[in-house]
């Protein structure tokens, strides 16, 4: 499925801040940002995502921290009552 077939679907692109503790000094966290189309609020691919962290990577997870929004949408266009010229 190309990324358009998954944007006319319903997929959202979606953002996840994911902050996970440094394997070697727990009080430390590091921020890793992780970015694809997925479909909202069950986010399978983010969720397969999050289960290989959780059995290859040594970082414990801390938070993780979700947006997402439509790329394709209708247009918007709005009356400008004023319009200014400057020098």
């Amino acid at each position: 499925m190309t990324d358009l077939e998954r944007q006319l679907a319903g997929y959202r692109l979606t953002t996840a801040e994911i902050i996970y503790r440094m394997p070697d000094h727990h009080d430390l966290l590091q921020t890793y940002i992780w970015q694809a189309l997925d479909i909202s609020p069950e986010y399978p691919i983010l969720q397969r995502f999050l289960d290989f962290w959780k059995q290859e990577i040594d970082g414990p997870l801390y938070a993780v921290k979700v947006t997402g929004t439509e790329i394709l949408k209708p247009a918007s266009a709005r009356h400008v009552e004023h319009a200014l010229t400057l020098h």
